[in-house]
């Protein structure tokens, strides 16, 4: 993979992180499904945030 695509869906990814954190931390009444949903997202997006920046360094 091109380093210059893998860095911009790093940023991508890390786009989508910040939206969701904010989401959470934005909202004082959400629901047990929605903080269980949303922390499920943030752990996929984390799973792969961390293999591009592995790929990234090789």
């Amino acid at each position: 993979m091109d380093e210059n695509k893998i860095d911009k869906t790093i940023n991508y990814y890390s786009i989508k992180i910040n939206v969701i954190v904010d989401f959470i931390n934005s909202n004082s009444n959400l629901s047990v499904d929605q903080i269980i949903q949303s922390g499920k997202e943030l752990a996929v997006l984390e799973y792969k945030l961390t293999a591009l920046e592995v790929a990234k360094e090789n």
